[in-house]
């Protein structure tokens, strides 16, 4: 990483130079680079980190559709509509549109089509997952299956194991199962989502990006808690906060390749070293991340939102200077 102190970037495609390229073909409306991207996409961490990546940029254009319309029989093609059909049903219920219930149906049925159209694929059930958290009353059956344990809450967790059975601990299919339990309704939501990361990350084998599962939730509470504050506050420097970033270190990235880890969670957990005042391991944490960063959650440290860049170079140079020697 660049050592002069510039002003990090946020790039969905991060140090992806192939998904990168592909993005910008798909903002001119053509869809092969995608094509070829995807067919060459052999893992299934990148296969669902890729998918996801490009539906975000797909959702408000015909080029899926168009892609399929060609290639009607394309696997890749169908698992990508029912990704962007995802995409446009979660936007539309953040913005309360009318046409919500409408696009909610439609992303599952082109799911439920993906599933036999990609069966060994996770991506088609970490659609129907994601899909959950449009009915936070648990109406349908799926939503509300018995927990592998009884501390843990009713919920998809039959869509959640179709996912794992194909990729064994898929980093997107917990994330969404964490964030139906934050809508699920009823008191102690919170509780729960952080029962549910201690009991996930308690399963994942070393290099898991489930270790970091706890310190989303810690986000979460604290965005909901305490609101924005740049201090190091209590709600960090606690003894539980602490343990749960070293854990998620020695755990996570320490075991595993720099190509292995998602931004995401490269920034969750400098943030999380950072705020316990762990300092020179997070300076190695900042080191991983380059020039890139996510604005969550560093946004969550300021009352303007924009100004989430400036949070991560003040903490990416205090942790820096720890690390060489200037600072405690």
């Amino acid at each position: 990483m660049a050592r002069d102190g510039a002003r990090p970037s946020y790039d969905p495609a991060g140090p992806d130079h192939a998904l990168r390229a592909a993005l910008q073909e798909l903002r001119t409306g053509r869809w092969m680079a995608m094509r070829t991207l995807l067919a060459e996409t052999a893992e299934w961490p990148r296969w669902t980190q890729r998918t996801q990546v490009l539906a975000t940029a797909a959702a408000g254009t015909d080029v899926v559709r168009a892609w399929l319309a060609e290639e009607p029989g394309s696997a890749h093609a169908t698992v990508m509509l029912a990704r962007v059909g995802v995409e446009r049903a979660l936007r539309a219920r953040r913005e309360r549109h009318r046409r919500t219930h409408e696009l909610w149906i439609e992303a599952w049925d082109a799911a439920q089509t993906a599933t036999v159209a990609a069966p060994r694929d996770p991506v088609p059930w970490v659609c129907l997952l994601a899909l959950a958290q449009l009915d936070p009353e648990q109406r349908w059956e799926e939503h509300r299956a018995a927990p592998p344990e009884p501390v843990l809450p009713p919920g998809p967790w039959g869509l959640l194991a179709e996912a794992d059975r194909r990729d064994p601990f898929n980093r997107e299919a917990h994330h969404r199962m964490l964030q139906f339990l934050y809508v699920r309704g009823g008191p102690g939501r919170l509780t729960e989502a952080s029962g549910y990361a201690q009991w996930a990350a308690g399963q994942a084998p070393p290099g898991s990006a489930l270790h970091l599962l706890p310190l989303y939730v810690r986000v979460e509470r604290y965005r909901r808690d305490s609101g924005p504050d740049a201090a190091l506050d209590l709600h960090w420097v606690v003894e539980e906060a602490a343990r749960e970033a070293r854990r998620a270190l020695e755990s996570w990235f320490d075991r595993t390749r720099p190509g292995e880890r998602a931004l995401p969670d490269l920034n969750h957990l400098a943030h999380a070293l950072w705020g316990s005042l762990q300092f020179r391991e997070a300076a190695r944490v900042f080191e991983a991340i380059g020039p890139y960063f996510t604005p969550p959650p560093w946004m969550y440290r300021t009352p303007d939102r924009e100004r989430a860049g400036e949070v991560f170079t003040q903490a990416r140079d205090r942790c820096r200077a720890a690390a060489e020697g200037s600072g405690p």
